[in-house]
């Protein structure tokens, strides 16, 4: 698909967005709150579109848990499925960002969307028929298939927004939130449809999901502008020279992610031990989403942050941030208490929001041209294999050792995090995105 030739310097693309005359001063973005511009950059329908897109991947890591332990009797057996689908996101992830660089975004979510409806539909069918090998291979292609609207979404605001900092800032702070209440409404989506319902239910709404909003996704005007305006997608390099140097130049990015999921994971698991241990498991999952509910907050206020403040010094701060509080957590656990508890946590999503914004805008600006999905995509995954690493080792800690000692996962990720944000150095971007039509892009 043909786009649009960049403006001449002269006169930015945002500035045509706004409606300034060629000939005239361009009126700049900041006339109207950041998160107003969003909608206006990108097409009244994108936010929905890309939300409901996304939601599928938080309701099928736990759909495929409760739906293979409910037809098999096997808790063992759901968490190997589960895992199997994380595995599967983890190698699928960033192959479908590499190819999407390559052939562009729309091509690879119109393949993926409908192959992970019947992926998951295959998955229902291999679990009315117990078979343990069936299932888990069905699971990983489940996860491999599902595309990676979140991280694409990202790759797709970093052109539009390319010429305007602020617009940036807000659009993937709002990516952050939208990630975070996405992974508190899945979840709790499935529960509601597994009761009301059957664990089947849920999987078939996913499969819907992934159909109509997936495609929705994939066929959205901004796809077209994904790449960046005279960067061919077949372009791209590729090979595994490009591959490893892409994992070089993401190396923090993509180790401070594995840190977030480690965090996650873990927090996770052993509110799950700590609850059960007060003899209200169901709460796991209710004292999880107060973390949720103040990470999206300050996700949302990181546009507000001094533009002076570097992301290295971000970065440094707000993990400093979450050791503290997560050190706190040991000791409020130690209480035996969910209320003591409930409170820290609360404390600690605070600081979550920032550093997830930070950790996403250090790897778009480190991501080389035309390489930028291919970098988001890999920063996605490794959170995802950090979910599956801190769930399990803070699982077996639970079991083997103490429900409080299992509170020390999220200590070792949150001082992985702040290792991370010492040794962040600022550096010239690989390679300057430039500007694109936004009038051309949306209509």
């Amino acid at each position: 698909m043909s786009r649009t030739a960049p403006r001449p310097p002269a006169t930015p693309p945002a500035a045509h967005a706004a409606g300034a005359p060629a000939d005239g001063p361009p009126h700049p973005p900041a006339r109207t709150g950041p998160y107003a511009r969003l909608p206006r950059l990108a097409g009244p329908w994108f936010l929905p579109v890309a939300f409901l897109g996304r939601l599928p991947f938080s309701m099928l890591t736990i759909g495929t848990l409760l739906l293979v332990t409910t037809s098999t009797g096997s808790v063992a057996l759901g968490g190997l499925a589960s895992a199997a689908t994380a595995l599967g996101t983890a190698l699928g992830g960033p192959v479908q960002g590499a190819v999407a660089d390559r052939v562009g975004q729309r091509r690879v979510v119109l393949a993926c969307a409908p192959a992970s409806a019947l992926a998951v539909l295959g998955l229902l069918a291999a679990s009315s028929v117990p078979s343990t090998p069936g299932m888990l291979a069905a699971a990983a292609v489940v996860g491999a298939s599902v595309p990676q609207v979140g991280p694409l979404a990202r790759v797709r605001w970093l052109a539009l927004a390319a010429d305007e900092p602020r617009t940036l800032s807000a659009a993937m702070s709002y990516e952050s939130t939208a990630d975070e209440v996405s992974f508190v409404l899945g979840p709790a989506l499935v529960g509601v449809l597994a009761a009301a319902g059957s664990p089947q239910v849920p999987m078939v709404v996913a499969a819907a999901l992934l159909a109509t909003a997936g495609t929705a996704f994939a066929l959205h005007p901004t796809a077209r502008v994904a790449a960046g305006p005279g960067t061919a997608p077949s372009a791209a390099p590729g090979g595994f020279g490009a591959a490893w140097r892409l994992v070089r130049l993401e190396a923090v990015a993509v180790v401070g992610m594995v840190a977030m999921g480690l965090l996650f994971g873990g927090t996770q698991a052993a509110l799950t031990a700590l609850t059960r241990d007060a003899g209200s498991p169901d709460l796991a999952g209710l004292v999880y989403a107060v973390m949720g509910v103040g990470s999206a907050a300050t996700a949302l206020a990181v546009v507000a942050l001094p533009e002076r403040w570097s992301l290295a010094g971000r970065w440094t701060a707000f993990a400093g941030g979450l050791l503290l509080g997560t050190a706190a957590l040991v000791g409020a656990a130690a209480t035996g208490s969910v209320g003591p508890v409930v409170a820290v946590v609360a404390v600690v999503g605070l600081f979550v929001g920032p550093v997830m914004v930070t950790v996403f805008t250090v790897a778009g600006e480190r991501a080389p041209v035309g390489r930028t999905a291919a970098a988001m995509t890999l920063v996605a995954s490794a959170n995802v294999v950090g979910v599956a690493l801190g769930a399990s080792g803070a699982g077996q800690l639970a079991q083997g050792v103490s429900t409080t000692a299992s509170f020390a996962v999220p200590v070792v990720a949150a001082a992985l995090l702040l290792a991370c944000g010492v040794s962040l150095t600022s550096r010239p971007r690989a390679g300057r995105r430039p500007g694109v039509d936004v009038d051309a892009a949306v209509r």
